[in-house]
């Protein structure tokens, strides 16, 4: 059993092979064909290595479909369209300050280093906050990664440029609406059951919230604070 304070086992960060490059060049162009047209975020895929966000290294192929795959402590890699989608959705320019809820596997956050933002990222799961923690910097990833309840935003940091959620959340969080700067961006799926609705918060200069629904998608569940320190 893995202790509260300890990370799961170290990730084994090995080879990027031709045959790996293959396997993502056909990726990008499956994405592409699904209507991703944003050449920024699909050359930002193209470069990330996904099979070593996923712990079984007998799983090479299936890093390379397009679906999610579950990793540790009863989370998922999301489907690498649903990634392509929130982070066009998102915009992320160079230099841009990002504040992410739900870590994971950090393939997401891997994705938002590339495009060079400068990433705040929060993940409830100790374990795998401390996994995923030691993966991004063998990667040369450079995120500023938080073990923290991602329904409080990250105040100490505030305000940023975007915020991007990676969980199905209940409601939209009060914190990361505060949190987010005049002209930015909040992405966030939305809804209580199986099924979220994606939803497009944008935030003008007077402060005035605007809200746009952008397709149905499923993500585990962004946990409340009271299940907070698991």
């Amino acid at each position: 059993m893995v202790g509260a304070d300890l990370p799961l086992p170290s990730m084994n960060v090995g080879e990027d092979s031709f045959r790996h490059q293959g396997l993502r060049r056909k990726l990008v162009d499956q994405l592409r064909k699904r209507g991703i047209g944003n050449v920024e975020v699909l050359n930002a895929i193209g470069k990330i290595p996904r099979h070593l966000f996923i712990d079984d290294s007998a799983f090479v192929e299936m890093a390379y479909a397009d679906t999610a795959f579950p990793i540790p402590c009863g989370q998922t890699i999301s489907q690498p369209w649903t990634v392509a989608f929130q982070t066009d959705l998102l915009q992320v320019g160079k230099g841009m300050k990002v504040l992410e809820i739900g870590t994971g596997s950090g393939y997401q956050t891997a994705v938002l280093c590339t495009l060079g933002a400068k990433v705040h990222s929060i993940e409830r799961h100790r374990p795998l906050y401390l996994q995923t923690k030691e993966r991004l910097l063998r990667m040369g990833h450079k995120a500023y990664t938080v073990h923290g309840d991602g329904f409080a935003g990250l105040t100490r940091e505030a305000p940023f440029d975007r915020v991007l959620v990676t969980c199905g959340a209940p409601f939209v969080p009060k914190p990361l609406l505060e949190q987010l700067k005049p002209g930015g961006r909040l992405v966030i799926p939305v809804g209580e059951g199986a099924v979220q609705e994606m939803m497009l918060i944008t935030k003008d200069e007077r402060g005035t919230l605007f809200e746009e629904a952008c397709g149905q998608f499923k993500f585990v569940p962004m946990l409340s604070e009271r299940s907070f320190g698991v």
